[in-house]
């Protein structure tokens, strides 16, 4: 019997085609998400940015078209904050995805502590519970598709974080870097509790969760008006980039996490060089989110704070 041959190395710069494919990416018209969208679009993919801003989505659009001549792109109004309106945001996608990438955020540096629309704290609202609850709607979307998957991006802030099951919205004890990552450590552990929830229906569905170790505005490429990069601002960079890289290659983990079949559900993947830059590889999951017990107990919550539950959609 004929040996099957390895396969080659996976290399950021030549991605295997994604033609017929069609991936979401939440938050796709700056930041990481861009370079998401540009990189997926590049491959044949059929992209859809999810984007709370129309003239940002649609500048973002232009500057995919131009980066990639012939790009099969589009934009769904998507707010995160706002739950009431993702079911409805779904409809315009189709009936089959392909991959979601659950990619937006909101990073708030100092005080007030500021709430969604719903009466959720903003961070953890919008990067834990609008994914969440978007997730519900989206799953049937992904089980038409022949192997649908759900990429989680988590932030290596969470690394050191620990969620307090009885505080998850930060109403007694607000501190916004903190409560940052928190919500993305949140995000990270439905991630897997999702994988874990998708294996015991069994699903064809699965769900990986990645980071994109530290990625700065002065190590990114310009693609004006969607990220403008100044001389001053580059230079400034310089000290950290010995360590840190740009937003293209942090979304390198999370384009492999679409797009190479030999990533699994339930993994985290993240840069080589101690977890902030490189190419993407498979990690160990962090100590803080080896305990399924506090995702069971985060899903429940976040089942009662949106009114929904993924779940349900795995019947």
């Amino acid at each position: 019997m004929p040996s099957v041959p390895p396969a080659p190395p996976w290399d950021v710069h030549r991605l295997p085609s994604a033609d017929g494919r069609t991936v979401l990416v939440t938050g796709g018209n700056a930041g990481i998400g861009y370079f998401v969208a540009e990189q997926l679009a590049a491959t044949g993919a059929a992209v859809v940015l999810g984007s709370r801003d129309p003239v940002k989505a649609e500048a973002a659009l232009t500057v995919l078209r131009a980066r990639v001549p012939g790009a099969r792109v589009q934009a769904v109004r998507l707010d995160l904050a706002d739950l009431g309106s993702l079911r409805t945001a779904v409809a315009a996608l189709g009936p089959r995805l392909d991959a979601v990438v659950h990619n937006a955020g909101v990073a708030l540096d100092d005080p007030p502590r500021r709430e969604t629309g719903d009466g959720h704290e903003l961070m953890f609202g919008t990067n834990h519970l609008g994914h969440f609850a978007l997730t519900r709607w989206l799953l049937p979307l992904l089980a038409a598709a022949p192997a649908g998957r759900v990429v989680t991006t988590g932030s290596f802030a969470a690394k050191t974080e620990q969620l307090d099951l009885a505080d998850l919205q930060s109403r007694h004890d607000y501190r916004p870097k903190r409560s940052y990552g928190r919500s993305k450590l949140a995000q990270m552990h439905f991630g897997l509790e999702l994988d874990r929830r998708l294996r015991a229906a069994g699903s064809t569905v699965t769900s990986v969760v990645v980071h994109p170790g530290g990625a700065l505005d002065s190590r990114t490429p310009a693609r004006p008006p969607v990220h403008e990069r100044t001389v001053g601002g580059w230079l400034c960079g310089l000290p950290a980039a010995v360590v840190l890289q740009g937003k293209d290659a942090g979304a390198w983990p999370a384009v492999r996490a679409v797009l190479d079949p030999a990533v699994g559900g339930g993994q985290l993947w993240g840069p080589r060089v101690f977890g902030l830059r490189g190419v993407p590889r498979r990690e160990p999951l962090w100590r803080n989110l080896a305990d399924p017990a506090v995702a069971g107990r985060l899903w429940a919550a976040s089942g009662e704070l949106t009114g929904v539950d993924p779940g349900d959609a795995l019947g």
